[in-house]
């Protein structure tokens, strides 16, 4: 085998070529750099994931406690609307009952009366 350092050619069987020692560090201390910097990106975002998961979660339940009061309150004002329909529907029969008694009083009685009155003078006549 030949090897050459410099200008000079040595031919040997025995002799084995190394790589020069910088050459190796250099390849293991930048893959243990990539792999530590691959490591904290993952941790990294397994807290902002986690951070977003509870942010989440809080949203979530706010939303929650927020839709029942919600829930609450439509309960509180449709049985308020209840009350002022049937409110309402009593207004309406006692319009109708005083409606009705002006009418039979006021408008049917007196017709009645003036009616009465012209058939007596009509049968004296």
């Amino acid at each position: 085998m030949n090897v050459q350092l410099g200008n000079v050619t040595y031919q040997s069987d025995s002799v084995v070529p190394f790589a020069p020692k910088n050459s190796v560090p250099d390849d293991a201390d930048q893959l243990d750099k990539a792999g530590q910097t691959i490591l904290k990106l993952l941790h990294k975002a397994a807290g902002v994931a986690e951070e977003n998961s509870r942010h989440a979660l809080d949203m979530a339940q706010k939303l929650s406690h927020q839709l029942h009061a919600a829930e609450d309150r439509i309960a509180e004002l449709e049985a308020e609307v209840e009350i002022y329909r049937d409110k309402a529907d009593r207004a309406e029969q006692w319009l109708h009952k005083v409606y009705t008694e002006i009418e039979d009083r006021f408008i049917r009685r007196p017709e009645e009366k003036r009616r009465g009155a012209l058939a007596a003078t009509a049968r004296r006549a």
